[in-house]
């Protein structure tokens, strides 16, 4: 049996627009690969605008980390390199030629090859850009040995795709996948799975230490995971990888090539008859959202409400994500609009009637309602983040560039996914992700 640990605190935001379980394969044209998606990463091309590339082939690399590349979706021609400010490298846009070709890695039992092996099918294939290290959230160094692997089987953000129903029929995949993470590793690799979790690849899957969580959001976070089972400690490195990653790591030794198919949830109250669909890594948003959206001002988000990133309708899905939300956007505004009760409203501090309807669903906008505030203390925040940790002291610390305070009040432990509600909350209207990112990058400089 399992160990099993109870979550309490924490917070399930109810909207509206969940995936119904059923899946619709989509062939799109345009695709992209976008450099922003790999924090510390900097780029430099492999290709250039009208070359031909196979499914596979790298498109960037690091410059720093020559072996960290970032391989091509597709096989096509690459039509725009798109940049910005400073020709900060934003996208790299690719169209499909309908030709298929792909790189050949050859096919290996990742159970008869050793850690140097597979670590060199990964580098060649550009696969090693699906391990995370933590802290600092960043693309692991093959050179490094981790403590532990930890991976997360299952998603409790606000409507996150069902990954018992994403991971079905993948069970080879899946394990071959952790055969040859077992090789990376002198530790073990965990697996956190939910209290509802039904799934056969997820409670058969051998090879793992299964870790039971039940409790509302953030539980499905891996970094909540990490700190309940076994915390960073200063000098320690852990690696991370996503459930369906997984998937594409033995995929790339049982079929010797780079599947870039993922199942992505396309949801919220602005999608009409949510589903599933599966796409290529980087597919381009119009496609999928095309004629599926209710009229007005929407947000396009890749990724989920808490933690993702808006794009425009035309823009591409990140690197690690599996869902597409969209919600309305919030630029309509109600005079004293939180001084009238209304069913409509949710509210964490009990200032609307939502707290009496616990399992509502609920539209909801982008709108702040309100601007940035003093930063105060109400020890509301820690009911929502399940570490030891402070939040607003961390923060802080990190606003004033002290390090010593931001080690001794657990940064190493937290990503910017962990602090997400607590953003949520806040009453402050601080932007704590980018503030704890800062404080991230600031640390891993100071460390290298």
């Amino acid at each position: 049996m399992s160990q099993q640990i109870k979550i309490k605190r924490g917070y399930d935001i109810r909207l509206k627009g969940k995936a119904q379980e059923k899946v619709q394969k989509l062939s799109l044209n345009k695709y992209a690969v976008k450099p922003t998606d790999f924090h510390g990463i900097f780029p430099k091309l492999s290709v250039r605008v009208g070359d031909k590339v196979k499914r596979g082939a790298p498109i960037f690399f690091d410059k720093h980390h020559e072996h960290i590349s970032i391989p091509s979706p597709i096989s096509g021609t690459v039509t725009d390199v798109i940049r910005g400010a400073k020709r900060k490298m934003l996208e790299i846009r690719i169209e499909d030629d309908g030709a298929d070709e792909f790189v050949d890695f050859g096919i290996e039992n990742p159970e008869n090859l050793g850690a140097e092996k597979v670590k060199s099918k990964l580098i060649e294939s550009g696969l090693w850009s699906l391990i995370r290290q933590r802290p600092y959230t960043v693309i692991a160094n093959p050179v490094d040995k981790p403590r532990d692997i930890f991976i997360s089987g299952f998603d409790s953000a606000p409507l996150a795709a069902n990954l018992d129903f994403v991971l079905e029929g993948k069970e080879e995949s899946f394990q071959a996948g952790i055969m040859a993470l077992s090789n990376l590793t002198e530790g073990k690799i965990y697996l956190g799975i939910g209290a509802n979790t039904k799934s056969k690849v997820l409670l058969q899957t051998k090879g793992v230490e299964r870790v039971q969580f039940d409790g509302p959001h953030p539980a499905g976070n891996v970094g909540i995971q990490i700190h309940h089972i076994s915390p960073i400690n200063k000098g320690e490195l852990i690696w991370t990888v996503q459930a369906q990653d997984v998937v594409t790591i033995g995929n790339l030794f049982l079929k010797g090539q780079y599947d870039s198919d993922i199942t992505i949830a396309l949801v919220g109250s602005e999608i009409e008859n949510p589903q599933y669909y599966q796409v290529k890594r980087g597919a381009d948003i119009a496609g999928i959202v095309e004629g599926k959206t209710t009229p007005g001002h929407l947000r396009f988000i890749s990724g989920n409400v808490l933690t993702g990133t808006k794009i425009e309708k035309n823009g591409y899905l990140s690197y690690y994500h599996n869902m597409i939300t969209v919600i309305p956007e919030g630029d309509k505004y109600e005079l004293f609009g939180w001084l009238i009760p209304s069913p409509k409203k949710l509210s964490f501090y009990r200032t609307a009637f939502s707290w009496l309807t616990p399992n509502k669903e609920y539209r909801l906008n982008t709108n702040l309602n309100g601007g940035e505030r003093a930063f105060v203390m109400t020890g509301f925040l820690e009911r929502v983040l399940p570490m030891d940790i402070l939040p607003v002291y961390l923060l802080k610390a990190i606003m004033v560039d002290d390090i010593d305070q931001m080690e001794q009040l657990g940064i190493y432990e937290v990503d910017e996914e962990d602090i997400a509600l607590c953003e949520y909350i806040s009453i402050s209207k601080i932007n704590m992700q980018e503030i704890l990112r800062n404080g991230l990058d600031m640390m891993r400089k100071e460390m290298s």
